[in-house]
């Protein structure tokens, strides 16, 4: 089978006032260019910097794209329930030409409740909103008329064929595979009552298998699967890390409802899905999860560890030069290297 290629992935959640998030974040995307990562991509969140700290994601990958020159750049993702579905489409025909043609447009419904009033939504009503507003951006991206006779300035080029869908959800995956989107796997997902401490390849697998199923004949697959991945030198340095920001992370999701079973740190990695330690327990870790090897693209992403700046520079190199090829996964420069070998 086919390696997966390989992306960086950050809700720029550093411990900093927003603009030197901004900062950071522009530096932990350079790096990772600077070590074969193929794309980066930045999640939307509104309103709670505890939660992500960047509500305008194509803002800042124009600023990336200007601080690199390969890495892919994709919005993960923009919550199109509250977005102008046209105002979407013109941001993101814009960026991708500033950019050189490098981003990807990942969709999402969203979110955090709370976030829908002041945008003038209803959380329950945003599947309908959703299905609405997606037809529209794509009507726009692939230049049909728009109201009033209208179609997208700058036209979007080939970007239609760049969006993703993330879903926790088998219909979600089949609406993403009959579009011909790609699939967004999240980092991890909430369990049934019945099933907490059920692998996440139990809960991923039948969004895969939907989505591949309703997959048009021709079209090939793309598939991201995100996992929290933290790298260190030492298992001591990953657990000191994880004792604050998994435990956040923990409380976070049990005061909005979802059972987080565990007291233990052990437990609490074992149910936030997190990779940590050494690359080689990393590299371990990551062997065990089944979902991984149906992916075409894994996206690592250190929260909710969330380290200090430099460890997770570090990490990057780590996963980059140790963890990856361990797995048999490849940088960009190694499979140029590759490439260069067998035309030798």
């Amino acid at each position: 089978m086919t390696a997966p290629t390989l992306a960086f992935f950050t809700r720029l959640l550093d411990d900093a006032p927003a603009a030197e998030r901004y900062r950071l974040a522009t530096d932990q995307v350079r790096h990772a260019e600077r070590f074969g990562i193929q794309r980066a991509w930045v999640a939307q969140h509104h309103f709670r910097a505890a939660e992500g700290g960047l509500p305008s994601p194509f803002v800042f990958l124009a600023h990336a794209a200007a601080a690199t020159s390969e890495i892919r750049l994709g919005t993960g993702v923009i919550t199109l329930t509250l977005e102008d579905p046209v105002r979407v489409a013109e941001d993101a025909a814009v960026a991708d030409l500033l950019t050189g043609g490098r981003v990807d447009l990942g969709l999402g419904s969203g979110g955090t409740p709370s976030s829908f009033a002041p945008f003038g939504q209803h959380v329950a009503d945003k599947a309908a909103v959703y299905d609405r507003k997606l037809a529209v951006l794509l009507d726009a991206l692939e230049g049909r008329e728009i109201g009033g006779g209208n179609t997208l300035y700058p036209d979007a080029s080939s970007l239609a064929e760049r969006v993703w869908q993330a879903t926790f959800s088998a219909p979600g995956g089949t609406r993403a595979g009959a579009h011909g989107h790609g699939l967004l796997l999240s980092r991890t997902q909430p369990r049934p009552a019945d099933a907490l401490h059920a692998p996440l390849s139990r809960l991923q697998d039948p969004i895969v298998d939907a989505y591949l199923d309703a997959l048009p004949r021709g079209v090939a697959p793309r598939v991201t699967a995100s996992r929290t991945v933290f790298v260190a030198d030492d298992r001591a340095d990953a657990l000191r890390f994880a004792e604050v920001g998994l435990r956040r992370a923990a409380e976070g999701f049990r005061r909005a409802g979802q059972t987080i079973p565990g007291v233990t740190l052990d437990e609490l990695i074992a149910a936030l899905d997190t990779h940590l330690g050494t690359p080689e327990e990393v590299a371990e870790s990551l062997a065990a999860d089944t979902t991984l090897s149906r992916a075409t693209e894994v996206a690592f992403q250190v929260h909710s560890v969330d380290a200090p700046h430099d460890y997770v520079l570090r990490s990057i190199e780590l996963f980059a030069s140790e963890v990856a090829p361990a797995l048999g996964w490849t940088t960009r420069d190694a499979s140029l290297s590759s490439l260069g070998k067998e035309n030798a």
